[in-house]
């Protein structure tokens, strides 16, 4: 096994975990500023879409200012438009109108156990429409993952939920396969730079969830204190912002079902993050989901494909370095060294070869 074969999945399982992670950690704010503030959820949402947005709206305008546009990484190009347009109307748009519609009619924990749809929605998708691989290892393990977080999810289920309004689980679902859309569309722009793909998501999340709120809530509509506008605005930059920055990272390196996989953790992570800065118990379904998860993760980490394929010829631009995939000549500037991250236009040449590999930019390959 080469040294491509093992690095590149590696740093795409770091950056999903790290996605998780961040995106894990906004529940136990998220929950403490409902608490302090009495903020609607669709307005703190938009909060922190609108946190995202403007975040890396800054880091995108100094890496321009300093001279480091895009920091070597790809525009988004025209091509790009039809993905991240159909990206932001399943995920920014029908979803978030989907699940306030499910919620008016659903309890809280019938909703919760109901969300962990998009991750078994995105892998669906990924695996049957787009033709990622999947083998015994894989589907074991995002059935771990997944169970974890129902067992986590299903412990909140109270007296209500029997009384939950069918259409509105069936509209909660309808979200989670919005999401899921959202996230097997998001990879097909992963190449582009992951700040501007989720700069431009933010906005248009942010427009949504804030309008849905004054439709919604209007009357009994809350604005917080600049205190509490702030704080919302940079939990939102780093749990939605940087952790979608991360996700993209890692769909490009790992592709749609296996980052859906990792970033299924978030939810532990969340529980976690309670147990540690809130002191909330541990309870038996915290256990259980944690041996679960642990299960799922080991499944993912030990995956080792490898067999024989073969690459088309293409032609593409995206962040790179000089390997086995890209053994294309160019004359470098003097200020760059041909073994540095790189980008620009270049093509690829037909190629055939075996190797450990991820359902990266350049595996996408179907199997039989």
């Amino acid at each position: 096994m080469n040294a491509l074969a093992t690095k590149m999945p590696a740093k795409g399982v770091v950056y999903a975990l790290l996605a998780a992670v961040l995106f894990g950690i906004t529940t136990p704010f998220a929950k403490s500023l409902l608490i302090e503030t009495q903020i609607q959820p669709l307005l703190l949402a938009g909060l922190f879409y609108f946190g995202s947005s403007i975040g890396l709206g800054v880091y995108l305008l100094a890496t321009r200012l300093f001279g480091q546009a895009n920091n070597g990484e790809a525009s988004l190009q025209r091509a790009d438009i039809v993905w991240l347009g159909g990206a932001i109307l399943f995920g920014g748009i029908i979803a978030p109108a989907m699940l306030m519609l499910g919620l008016s009619t659903t309890s809280a924990s019938s909703a919760s156990l109901f969300l962990n749809l998009e991750g078994v929605f995105t892998t669906l998708i990924a695996w049957f429409i787009f033709h990622e691989n999947c083998d015994k290892r894989i589907f074991l393990g995002m059935v771990a993952v997944v169970s974890g977080g129902i067992v986590l999810s299903g412990a909140e289920l109270d007296s209500s939920s029997t009384n939950s309004n069918y259409s509105g689980l069936l509209l909660i679902a309808g979200a989670c396969l919005g999401w899921a859309v959202d996230n097997n569309l998001t990879r097909k722009v992963s190449n582009a730079n992951p700040a501007q793909i989720t700069c431009i998501k933010g906005l248009f999340a942010g427009l949504v969830n804030v309008s849905l709120a004054i439709k919604f809530t209007a009357a009994a509509l809350t604005a917080p204190g600049p205190i509490y506008i702030g704080a919302a605005l940079l939990v939102g930059f780093l749990g939605y912002g940087v952790s979608l920055v991360l996700f993209v990272l890692a769909l490009r390196h790992l592709g749609t079902a296996r980052t859906g996989a990792y970033f299924a953790l978030a939810p532990f992570v969340g529980a976690l993050i309670a147990i540690v800065l809130v002191n909330e118990p541990i309870t038996p379904s915290f256990i259980a989901a944690s041996a679960l998860m642990a299960l799922g993760l080991w499944l993912h980490l030990s995956e080792s494909h490898s067999h024989y394929h073969g690459h088309e010829a293409t032609t593409h631009a995206h962040k790179h370095s000089h390997d086995e995939h890209h053994n294309h000549t160019h004359l470098h500037t003097s200020d760059m060294h041909q073994g540095e991250p790189h980008t620009h236009v270049h093509s690829h040449e037909p190629l055939a070869h075996s190797h450990a590999h991820f359902p990266d930019a350049h595996h996408r390959h179907k199997h039989f």
